[in-house]
């Protein structure tokens, strides 16, 4: 039985998105995203609770303050690329680009060191591993076993808690540990992101128990720009508008409220390195 959850953020603005890029219309809003990301510290610290913020580096050059502000409130800052381009839309030299200037700049506007790493859309690549190891990563969160949803991702993995990256491809590198996204037990479909606004908290609180029940530390995930009121684009789908806002809001509350102590990404496996090595050494953990 695991009593621990991680409810983390990908820290991207609304105009950042792939939704919001490929939309024939624009918006003359700043910051889309930014109001969200304060809400979500704040809402943390009202239940004692802290997370893991995978953050775009482009927006701790643009708005460091806010980044800032996650670091200094208790919040684990990992990497989400520096401006949240699907990384196999790159060549290999971009994503390394990309991989190595978001560490350098969220070390340098928080003072922490950043160990972690999500990709945009959990879009990943044969050389993925190779690229983090060398880029001084130590673990990874862009896999999500769920089933094959046709336009998004999937049916390629199974694996439900941490780790190590060789057990995703044989040849990854050994220093990586893969933390992949939580999904429904059974079901095989993600517990957050866009499956919460579809399926309501009763779903997200449901599958964290049932993956409880197995020992396993939920991995969830939402976006700063979910927990706003969006502007109207032209072009951008109808379901990335779907129960955003005051809705999404709530919903975050009531995972909150239930009985998990909720910590960062680097907690989760730094306490599984401890209880390992207890176990290699025969003592009691």
């Amino acid at each position: 039985m695991s009593n621990r959850a991680v409810l983390s953020i990908d820290f991207e603005l609304f105009t950042q998105t792939p939704a919001y890029r490929s939309a024939s219309g624009t918006t003359d809003r700043d910051g889309v995203g930014l109001d969200g990301g304060r809400f979500f510290r704040e809402i943390l610290a009202e239940y004692d609770a802290t997370s893991t913020a995978f953050v775009v580096s482009e927006v701790a050059e643009t708005h460091p303050d806010a980044v800032r502000a996650l670091a200094d409130s208790g919040l684990e800052i990992a990497s989400h690329t520096h401006t949240h381009q699907l990384l196999s839309d790159l060549d290999s030299d971009g994503r390394r680009a990309e991989l190595s200037q978001s560490k350098a700049v969220l070390e340098r506007v928080t003072g922490d060191v950043v160990s972690g790493f999500r990709a945009p859309a959990f879009d990943i690549t044969d050389d993925h591993f190779d690229l983090l190891a060398d880029t001084g990563y130590t673990y990874d969160s862009s896999v999500v076993s769920s089933r094959s949803i046709p336009g998004w991702y999937g049916g390629e993995y199974d694996v439900h808690e941490p780790v190590p990256a060789t057990e995703i491809r044989a040849d990854a590198p050994a220093t990586i540990t893969e933390f992949p996204a939580s999904v429904m037990p059974g079901l095989q479909l993600p517990l957050t992101g866009t499956w919460l606004r579809f399926f309501g908290p009763r779903y997200t609180i449901l599958g964290m128990k049932l993956l409880a029940r197995r020992g396993i530390t939920p991995m969830l995930y939402v976006h700063p720009w979910e927990l706003v009121d969006l502007p109207a684009v032209e072009g951008v789908p109808t379901r990335v508008y779907v129960r955003t806002g005051d809705w999404m809001r709530r919903a975050v509350e009531r995972i909150l409220k239930q009985d998990f102590e909720f910590t960062t990404a680097r907690a989760v496996l730094e306490d599984g390195e401890t209880a390992a090595t207890h176990l290699q050494r025969g003592e009691t953990v």
